[in-house]
């Protein structure tokens, strides 16, 4: 009987894996209106992005438009946070078009077919690391890492981007310096009204958002080159427009591609999973922290997994959860993911009834809303603080940046995780370490003699902490230290406490390394004694023989108790030699 799961437990599971059965019972009528406003106010920045994004991946705008419905009606079943919006995502979108693009031609059938696979694979990483619980994840990227990517995408998407603003050939050109010099050769064969076009597009978005910022300022902005394009018959002055979008749902099944091409497109799926997770789980986070609630890291990855899933399925491409569609929801008042559903309904009666109006919306306006919200982007401020406190981590973010621009966006992403790693698995090798000395007038107030000079030490007494658990990848820099501390000491050091208040754990590697360094300082009649362990340490010690090695009577409840035995120790040792020598 004890194994069986009651209806509470059923009933637990579901609302864990299935968030709207928590939230939509308690929805309040009140709340309605908001929500009314903020998802028409969603729908109209999710549309031009969605269509000027598409551009990023290297696919019709349409799949843009296909790639919103699906994915916020699941996310609004399987998310956790009530504000998160999940739509179109830049650095995915690039991460994308770089890994098929290095399958595919970009344009072809293939390429098409391969973009969403691409969005299938990522929906499946997610979800099984979802029901796996790996939302730790997202911590192998820090900060500046995330920040020198982000800046090198940005860069990127900005001059991929510059040809259809200038209305040139932008060719391939490889990275973002073969991309820069084909742009510079192509400058003379410049469509000036196509340039004047897109930067009246990109002076009218800035414009709109400073001076009549209750306008959405892209949608806006589509709208008036629209007329513009049409009024003026710019198409017979060379300028590219979108043309005529299919009109009806998105098509709803699997990509016609082979098991060999969705192996193909896993390692670009993997950089995705990271990095759109990292994203999502930050703009649902700072949702959660100014609008009150509480995310599931674990439950989210469901929730983009599913979103993803849709999106392939719906002939869309890669969706992630993003900050700036967040703070737009926040922002006009939405109060629960209902504002989500009526952006959802509101994107397909686009899809039904809208797409004539798309037919001359030309492409300088799509990569000038691109460009704005590129610039949005900028890691610059992050960048900065990270070299004024930490250089190290500055230059793993310049290093992440270089290799966006000069190897490429997927190479880039593995250059910062590989890093990052390199970066987390010395730290914990190399953990810090103080020799501590006393305050003067404290009795028990022991500090590390680096940050405090005044700190007094004992002659013959080395007092050393290790902020760490002790195991198999530190436990020789452990000994090590202490070696070194010893032999660095201006008198012959005769006691060494081990200060173990940081030190949690143990293994079998680390308790090996402690036996062995208490005997050979015991050969060179040192005495190590132990301070501040922890029962569950303590236990484990005594399981594996480092108290029995030890001594029990040299394991001690606080620093000053080791010290005093220490002093009463060497008072008693004249004493010791007169008897001896009698």
């Amino acid at each position: 009987m004890d194994n069986e799961t009651s209806p509470t437990d059923h009933k637990n599971l579901l609302h864990r894996h299935l968030p709207i059965l928590t939230w939509l019972p308690k929805y309040k009528p009140s709340w309605l209106r908001h929500d009314l406003i903020a998802g028409l106010t969603i729908w109209a920045v999710l549309v031009p992005e969605a269509m000027a994004y598409a551009g990023i991946a290297g696919v019709p705008p349409i799949m843009g438009l296909y790639a919103i419905p699906i994915p916020l009606f699941l996310y609004v079943i399987f998310g956790t946070s009530r504000t998160l919006v999940v739509g179109a995502d830049s650095a995915a979108c690039l991460i994308s078009a770089s890994a098929v693009g290095a399958l595919a031609a970009c344009g072809a059938a293939e390429y098409l077919a391969l973009t969403t696979a691409m969005a299938i694979a990522v929906g499946v990483f997610l979800i099984v690391f979802g029901f796996l619980r790996m939302g730790w994840i997202a911590d192998f990227i820090s900060i500046p890492v995330m920040a020198g990517f982000l800046e090198g995408v940005v860069l990127v998407t900005i001059i991929g981007q510059v040809p259809e603003l200038f209305g040139i050939n932008g060719g391939d050109g490889g990275n973002f310096f073969g991309k820069l010099l084909v742009i510079i050769q192509g400058l003379p064969d410049t469509n000036l009204t196509t340039l004047s076009l897109g930067l009246g597009s990109l002076i009218l978005i800035v414009a709109i958002g400073r001076y009549l910022s209750k306008f959405p300022a892209a949608l806006t902005t589509i709208a008036i080159s629209i007329v513009a394009v049409s009024a003026l018959n710019l198409t017979t002055r060379g300028v590219d427009v979108v043309g005529t979008l299919s009109t009806g749902l998105p098509p709803m099944s699997l990509p016609d591609v082979s098991l060999i091409d969705y192996m193909a497109v896993i390692p670009g799926a993997l950089a995705i999973v990271l990095l759109g997770y990292i994203e999502t789980v930050g703009a649902a986070a700072g949702a959660a922290s100014k609008e009150g609630g509480r995310i599931d890291p674990d439950q989210e990855l469901v929730a983009l997994g599913t979103a993803n899933l849709g999106a392939g399925l719906s002939s869309g491409f890669v969706v992630a959860g993003s900050l700036s569609k967040t703070s737009v929801a926040m922002g006009t008042g939405g109060k629960t993911q209902i504002s989500h559903v009526v952006s959802a309904i509101l994107a397909v009666l686009t899809l039904l009834v809208l797409m004539p109006l798309f037919t001359n919306l030309p492409e300088a306006t799509l990569a000038a809303i691109v460009i704005m919200a590129m610039v949005g982007l900028d890691q610059t401020a992050k960048l900065k603080k990270a070299m004024k406190f930490s250089r190290t981590e500055f230059v793993l973010g310049m290093v992440c940046f270089i290799g966006v621009l000069t190897a490429g966006v997927l190479q880039g992403v593995g250059l910062g995780v590989v890093l990052s790693l390199l970066v987390l698995i010395k730290k914990a090798c190399r953990p810090g370490t103080a020799v501590l000395g006393r305050v003067p007038g404290e009795r028990t107030y022991y500090r590390d003699v680096r940050r405090r000079p005044d700190a007094e030490t004992m002659p013959g007494l080395l007092i050393f902490r290790f902020d760490a658990r002790l195991i198999f990848f530190n436990c020789n820099f452990f000994a090590s230290e202490v070696k070194r501390n010893i032999a660095k000491a201006r008198e012959p050091v005769k006691t060494v406490l081990i200060d173990a208040e940081a030190m949690n754990d143990i293994d079998i590697t680390g308790a090996d390394c402690l036996i062995t360094l208490n005997t050979e300082l015991n050969r060179k009649d040192i005495v190590m004694f132990l301070t501040h362990v922890r029962d569950p340490l303590r236990d484990k010690m005594h399981r594996m023989g480092v108290v029995d090695a030890i001594g029990s009577g040299h394991i001690y409840e606080t620093t000053r108790d080791g010290v005093d035995s220490f002093v009463a120790s060497r008072r008693a040792l004249p004493a010791i030699g007169d008897d001896r020598s009698q």
